[in-house]
C-alpha cells in the first residue's frame, strides 16, 4: 500500500515537472507588483487628464464689459489667477486644492465699456450682472472640465492598455479626482482673497483696484461688490491703456512707507521717491543700515533724503557710524531717533533706539544679541515713561528684531529691518513686529550672490483717529535691472498674539 502511494506521488509530480516544461512562454512572464500597476495607473490618469484640460477644458464667457476665457490647471497650492494682459496679472487665494482657475481677459468689449463710460448709471447693476456671468462662467467651466478630464484619462488609458475596462476605470478615477479637487475648492473657499490680491507687471502701479485702506477693513462681507469693482477698475485700465489711474487714498489713512536696509544702492532713492508720489505718503520710517561701512566719504550719499517729498524718521543700524547720524541730524526734514527720542511727525508718535554696535569697525568685537536686548530694554523703558507723560508712542523703530522683542506690549507697532528678509509677526503681548527686506536690494552685496537680491519696502496704513495699523501692500521689485514687479495687499488681523512667530536673526549680522 505504501508502495503504491510513493509510486502515485512520483506519477504526479513528474507530469506537473513536464507540464512546466512544455508551459506556453506568456504563463512565465512576472506579473506585475500591485503597487506598481496602481502607480502606473495613478500616471495616467493625471497625465490624460491634464491633456484633457489643455484640449478642451476652456471656456469663454463675458464678464460684464470683457470677454474672458476660464481654465482649470493642475497646481499645488491652488487659487485664481487673473490675467490681464498687456497690464499683467492678479493672484488670489481663493481656494485651497490642486487646482488653480486661470481667468484671462481677452479683450474688451467696445460696445459695453462705451455703454457703461457713457451711462455711469449702469454701474449700481454691474455688482449682479458680474456675479451673474461668473456664476454662468464656472458652472460652464466645471461641466466641460469633467468631460474633459474623463475623456482624456479614457482615451489615454485605452491608448496604454488596450482594454476597454482598465480605460473606463482610468476615466472613472480622473472623475472622482476632479469631484474631490472640487470639494476640496469648496470647503477652503475664502470670498475675502478679492480684498489680498497680489499684482505683477502694470497692474503693481494701481493699488486703487482694490480700494482704500479704510474701505478693506470695514467691508469685510461685501465680496460681491469688490468683485464688480475690480471689474470696474480694469475696465478703465483698459480704457487708459499705460496711462494708469491714480491711486486715491481715503482722506481717513495715514500711509506710511517702511524702508530698511539701503545700503548704499542710489536706485533706492528714485525708487522711495516714485512711491511717495504715487501713494500720498505721509512719512518715511528707515529702520536703519543706509550705509555699509559709515565712513565720511559715504555721508553724500544722503543728500537726496530732502528732496523726497515726505518727512524721514531713522534710526541708526550697525553699518551706520555716529558719523552718518551727526550728518543726517543737520539734513532738513529728517528726525533721527535714538536713545528712546520720541517725535511727532505727520500726526504719528514714533520712538527709536539706534543699533548698540557698529560692525564694520573690527577694532570693537561685537556684543551680539545681549546688546541688542539691552538696547531694547531700554527703549521699552522710555515707551513707558512716554505713556506715563500722556504722549503714548504709536510706532517703535530699531533696527534689529532682536531689540524689537523687548518692546512687546509697550506700544502697538514696531518696525525693524537687519535680516533682509520680510517677516511679520504679532507678539504675545500685542505688539505687532514688522521686519522689512532690504529696500537697497542688499547694496553691493548683491553682487555676491548667484541671483541678485531683491528690493523690498512696504506701504502701512493706519487709521488717522486709532493710529492703528489696517493693511499693509507688500512691494517687491527684481533687485539689479529691476525686471519685475509685485504688490500683495494684506489685512491687519484682529490682534491674537502668540502668532505667525517670526525665526530669530541671525548670529552673523548682515
Amino acid at each position: 500500500m505504501a508502495r503504491d502511494r510513493i509510486r502515485a506521488t512520483v506519477t504526479r509530480l513528474q507530469r506537473h515537472y513536464r507540464s512546466q516544461r512544455t508551459a506556453p512562454t506568456s504563463t512565465l512572464v512576472h506579473t506585475p507588483h500591485p503597487y506598481t500597476r496602481a502607480l502606473g495607473l495613478t500616471a495616467v490618469v493625471l497625465l490624460g487628464a491634464w491633456l484633457g484640460l489643455l484640449i478642451v477644458g476652456s471656456v469663454r464667457t463675458p464678464v460684464g464689459p470683457m470677454d474672458t476665457s476660464m481654465t482649470l490647471r493642475p497646481s499645488l497650492s491652488g487659487g485664481t489667477k487673473i490675467n490681464v494682459s498687456p497690464l499683467g496679472a492678479l493672484e488670489l487665494d481663493t481656494h485651497v486644492a490642486p487646482i488653480r482657475l486661470d481667468v484671462d481677459v481677452d479683450q474688451l468689449d467696445p460696445a459695453r465699456s462705451q455703454a457703461l463710460v457713457e451711462h455711469p448709471e449702469r454701474l449700481s447693476g454691474l455688482q449682479s450682472e458680474v456675479t451673474s456671468d461668473v456664476t454662468d462662467g464656472t458652472t460652464g467651466l466645471a461641466l466641460r472640465s469633467c468631460v474633459a478630464v474623463v475623456s482624456g484619462a479614457t482615451a489615454l488609458g485605452l491608448a496604454v492598455y488596450r482594454r476597454p475596462r482598465r480605460a473606463l476605470a482610468a476615466g472613472g478615477l480622473a472623475l472622482a479626482l476632479l469631484a474631490a479637487s472640487g470639494i476640496s475648492a469648496y470647503a477652503t473657499w475664502n470670498p475675502k482673497s478679492v480684498l489680498e490680491p497680489k499684482f505683477s507687471g502694470l497692474l503693481s502701479s494701481a493699488p486703487s483696484v482694490v480700494g482704500n485702506a479704510r474701505s478693506i477693513v470695514t467691508e469685510f462681507d461685501v465680496y460681491q461688490k469688490e468683485l464688480a469693482r475690480l471689474v470696474t477698475n480694469v475696465t478703465k485700465l483698459y480704457d487708459a491703456t499705460s496711462t494708469l489711474p491714480t491711486y486715491r487714498p481715503d482722506p481717513a489713512t495715514m500711509r506710511v512707507l517702511h524702508v530698511s536696509d539701503i545700503h548704499l544702492n542710489p536706485a533706492s532713492w528714485h525708487i522711495i521717491g516714485s512711491l511717495v508720489e504715487q501713494y500720498d505718503i505721509d512719512v518715511i520710517i528707515d529702520s536703519g543700515d543706509t550705509m555699509d561701512h559709515g565712513g565720511a566719504a559715504e555721508n553724500s550719499f544722503l543728500d537726496p533724503i530732502p528732496d523726497l517729498g515726505a518727512p524721514y524718521v531713522w534710526v541708526r543700524g550697525n553699518h551706520d557710524s555716529a558719523a552718518t547720524q551727526r550728518y543726517l541730524e543737520e539734513l532738513d526734514g529728517v528726525h533721527v531717533l535714538d536713545d528712546g527720542r520720541a517725535v511727532t511727525v505727520a500726526g504719528l508718535r514714533v520712538a527709536g533706539m539706534g543699533d548698540p554696535q557698529f560692525t564694520p569697525d573690527r577694532s570693537v568685537a561685537a556684543q551680539g544679541d545681549p546688546a541688542e536686548r539691552m538696547a531694547g530694554i531700554r527703549l521699552a523703558s522710555a515707551l513707558r515713561d512716554q505713556k506715563r507723560a500722556g504722549t503714548p508712542v504709536d510706532i517703535a523703530v530699531v533696527h534689529n528684531p532682536v531689540a524689537a522683542h523687548e518692546t512687546d506690549g509697550e506700544v502697538p507697532l514696531a518696525l525693524a529691518g537687519h535680516i533682509h528678509n520680510r517677516r511679520n509677526e504679532l507678539l504675545p503681548r500685542g505688539t505687532r513686529l514688522k521686519i522689512e527686506g532690504s529696500t537697497g536690494g542688499g547694496g553691493l552685496r548683491a553682487l555676491e550672490s548667484d541671483e541678485p537680491e531683491k528690493v523690498r519696502t512696504s506701504v502701512l496704513y493706519l487709521d488717522r483717529r486709532t493710529k492703528r495699523l489696517q493693511a499693509w501692500d507688500e512691494i517687491t521689485l527684481g533687485g539689479l535691472g529691476l525686471t519685475t514687479a509685485e504688490v500683495s495687499r494684506h489685512l491687519a488681523e484682529p490682534d491674537t498674539p502668540g502668532t505667525s512667530p517670526s525665526p530669530s536673526s541671525p548670529a552673523t549680522p548682515p
